[in-house]
């Protein structure tokens, strides 16, 4: 239970910054809602879709490879190698994109806008630059410089995307002002960009030390090891890439409306309720950064696979309270969106929780193929999601627009998850408890369609939110119970549980 409490620590940490991450895209969803009609906030959309795959090729699998080496190899080699090979592709990769910027801009439906493509290329060569730095502080267990280097930038993020979109259009309305010879009202999404430049660039220096920190001495040898093991997770992380984001670039291609702007409008609608699942990918990105380094240092130890069982245990139980305070809630929530031309899209908001569900338990489970170094199984079952994703699309996006991405990302993320537990138990078997955990999810999706006939009786909205609550206490009471001898080995749990059975 120690190492447990461990990995908590450091999941709160890491997740205080993946949290303020992600949150900020949340924070920003209300301004932006607000700021930009609905196929400006889908151009914006699509440019952000198109990002994550290029940090998959620009970063090929090296912070994995990183954690995976640095138990098995001398540190400091592994950690001047892998800083090299990034730095040298980084620059590489940066000028073939901006060399293509103009049929890229083409292909993403914002030829007008083709320098879009030259900042986006520039956040991500400095996202990559910060890899190996974040992961050091990770492998070191400095959750704290972490988390206060990325709230750092986020902060700047806020201000500049304020600043831009706020204070420069006013500024700009006084012919004297320097600001009027530069500001362009019709540019808003570069503005956004721009702030997530400046970002990037605050990013980096704050990490000046960990980033200038490597000796120019590379390791062939290691390197080449390195990269065996790292290249099968590029495929595994761009096949990922098609799953979370690729969606909104397809809707934008193939969404039944009669103009280009009409399908920037529907991935508008599309990717401002997929914010409202937040909650459930805040909890998963901050999983996912604890836990990778902690699954690998716990590894030799003789009860790991019962460890692994009980973190994701616990784990399920936490997205599964998530779910319910984001649908039981759902007319609170959707306040966040400032434009309610976008609540036409709420429908699909309880689907991609639970796909983002499953996605959450995919990469707890997906440890065993990491410690048994068959990282291409990760591939394979990443490609057979990327195939189910791109197959629901191409067919349906054409006749029900976004719900179509919404049940692709449901059916791809729930067959990657059963895969994966089917060949993990054959190849590295761990105790999970699957049967009682399936019970959990479906008891949440039970509840959700119990307090939708209850809303739909229609009572008074303070009288849902009661009924909402209620449901609410008694699962998480519900599950108190039946983990009653889990709780107790938690001390400030126990206190609780003690007390109330005093």
């Amino acid at each position: 239970m120690s190492s447990i409490k461990k990995l908590a620590g450091q999941t709160i940490w890491y997740g205080l910054s993946s949290i303020a991450a992600r949150f900020i895209n949340y924070l920003l969803t209300p301004y932006l809602t607000y700021k930009f009609l609905e196929w400006q906030y889908g151009e914006m959309s699509i440019i952000y879709a198109f990002i994550p795959f290029m940090n998959v090729v620009y970063t090929y699998g090296m912070e994995t490879a990183f954690f995976r080496f640095s138990n098995k190899a001398d540190k400091r080699d592994v950690y001047n190698s892998s800083s090299i090979s990034l730095i040298i592709s980084t620059v590489l990769l940066s000028v073939l994109l901006i060399l293509l910027q103009n049929p890229l801009a083409h292909l993403l439906q914002i030829d007008q806008h083709p320098e879009y493509l030259s900042m986006a290329a520039a956040i991500i060569a400095l996202d990559a630059l910060t890899t190996i730095p974040f992961a050091k502080l990770r492998q070191d267990g400095r959750p704290v410089k972490f988390a206060m280097t990325k709230v750092g930038g986020i902060i700047i993020n806020i201000i500049s995307v304020y600043f831009f979109l706020s204070i420069c259009p006013r500024l700009a309305e006084n012919e004297n002002s320097i600001v009027h010879l530069f500001f362009n009202k019709d540019w808003a999404v570069g503005y956004v960009l721009l702030a997530n430049l400046i970002q990037t660039i605050v990013t980096l220096l704050l990490l000046t030390k960990q980033f200038l920190g490597f000796e120019w001495r590379f390791d062939k040898n290691l390197w080449k090891e390195m990269m065996f093991y790292g290249m099968p997770l590029i495929i595994a992380g761009f096949a990922g890439m098609i799953n979370e984001t690729f969606d909104r670039i397809m809707l934008g291609w193939w969404a039944p409306v009669n103009s280009e702007q009409a399908a920037k409008a529907e991935v508008g609608i599309y990717s401002a309720c997929y914010k409202l699942s937040i909650l459930i990918t805040l909890a998963v990105q901050a999983f996912r950064m604890g836990a990778e380094p902690f699954f690998f240092r716990q590894s030799t130890e003789s009860n790991a696979p019962r460890v692994y069982a009980r973190v994701m245990k616990f784990f399920v139980i936490t997205l599964c309270i998530m779910f319910l305070l984001v649908m039981l809630y759902l007319d609170i929530w959707k306040q966040f969106i400032r434009n309610e031309n976008m609540w036409t899209g709420l429908k699909v908001v309880p689907i991609l929780l639970l796909a983002n569900m499953f996605l959450g338990i995919y990469y707890s489970l997906s440890i065993w193929y990491k410690l048994s170094h068959r990282t291409m199984a990760g591939a394979w079952i990443t490609l057979i999601g990327a195939a189910i994703t791109l197959g629901i699309n191409y067919f349906l996006i054409p006749y029900f627009s976004y719900m179509a991405c919404a049940w692709a990302t449901f059916f791809c993320y729930g067959s990657m998850m059963v895969i994966s537990y089917i060949w993990g138990q054959k190849a590295y078997p761990i105790p999970y408890a699957w049967k009682k955990l399936t019970a959990y999810i479906v008891i949440v999706v039970l509840l959700y369609f119990i307090d939708l006939v209850f809303i739909r009786l229609g009572f008074e909205g303070w009288v849902n939110y009661l009924f909402a609550t209620v449901m609410l206490a008694l699962y998480t009471l519900f599950i108190i119970r039946v983990e009653r001898k889990e709780f107790q080995k938690i001390p400030y749990i126990n206190r609780l549980i003690s007390k109330s059975a005093s």
